[in-house]
């Protein structure tokens, strides 16, 4: 459960700042980079910034610009 409770603000996070950009690939490395920042944050570990930068981009390729 606290995991769950972690992650919400993370997906948040992630994916407000996944949006970022004029470009698929500007978008990927904001999310990618926030992603990477927020994982480390709730994480801790290198594991968790991985996997923070891994979905951050992911979030951030499939999100189109306004």
């Amino acid at each position: 459960m606290k995991t769950l409770i972690k992650m919400t603000p993370v997906i948040a996070v992630v994916g407000l700042l996944a949006a970022c950009g004029s470009t698929m690939e500007q978008r990927a490395a904001t999310g990618a980079i926030g992603g990477a920042v927020v994982g480390q944050a709730v994480g801790g570990n290198t594991g968790s910034t991985v996997a923070g930068a891994v979905i951050g981009a992911g979030a951030g390729a499939v999100t189109t610009p306004r």
